[in-house]
């Protein structure tokens, strides 16, 4: 039975993560910003089989509250021994190229809260030598393009963070696992026109809930991004720079 805080927990990602967690009897603390919709997801994760739900209010930039909140979803709990990091926003390129408080916010959103989450978990679990932690970064972060270039350059450094969190926690026994996925069929990207290449959230958590269970370090959500981006990666820059991306 884990012991799971799932931060973002109202995103669609996140919610079917934590219904896998639930038919496994799991116990959750929640965390987002939304206290009605926290509640709802609560009671729906009880009738499919949480152990335990408890939900706490979250700001994501509210940095000096962070550490106290993950204290709190231990105690009530009686300890974490898993976390998910799955909160996040798609941030509007134009506006973030327009004036740099927007893309400082995004890039507080999106990198620095995410630093601000997994410096006390990574101390506690280091401390405990064990733990899962899971974080959803995206293939965005795997090179920069003009239609998204301050999503993916926050993305590419939760990406980096966790690479060296991994390497350091490994002998204490702590997994570390990065999930990359794609365009994903959520209210976050509504307004945008989908083709073959959306997936369902429902597919991006079970390879989530896979993920925690089995032990990926990186995991690409759906699979066939990952020899997208190895080709994405590998245009030459003289190339790449032309490309309307």
């Amino acid at each position: 039975m884990r012991k799971a805080l799932i931060v973002g927990a109202t995103s669609a990602i996140a919610e079917h993560v934590a219904r896998l967690f639930a038919a496994d009897g799991d116990r959750l603390a929640l965390l987002a910003r939304d206290a009605d919709r926290l509640a709802a997801i609560a009671d729906d994760l009880r009738v499919r089989g949480a152990a335990q739900v408890e939900t706490l209010v979250f700001d994501a930039t509210a940095f000096d509250r962070h550490a106290a909140l993950i204290d709190e979803a231990a105690e009530r709990l009686g300890g974490l021994d898993t976390v998910v990091i799955a909160h996040g926003t798609l941030s509007d390129q134009l506006a973030c190229q327009a004036a740099f408080e927007t893309a400082r916010r995004e890039l507080d959103i999106n990198f620095l809260s995410v630093v601000s989450l997994l410096t006390p978990i990574a101390n506690r679990f280091e401390a405990a030598r064990a733990g899962t932690i899971a974080v959803i970064s995206s293939v965005a972060g795997d090179r920069g393009r003009q239609s998204n270039y301050v999503y993916g350059t926050a993305k590419a450094a939760v990406s980096t963070f966790l690479e060296g969190l991994r390497n350091r926690l490994h002998r204490a026994g702590v997994r570390v696992v990065t999930i990359k996925p794609g365009f994903v069929d959520t209210p976050m990207t509504a307004g945008m026109t989908k083709n073959a290449l959306y997936a369902a959230p429902e597919t991006v958590a079970v390879a989530i809930h896979r993920a925690v269970t089995k032990g990926a370090d990186v995991v690409y959500a759906p699979w066939f991004w990952w020899p997208i981006m190895t080709i994405i990666k590998l245009i030459p820059e003289p190339v790449f720079k032309r490309l309307k991306l």
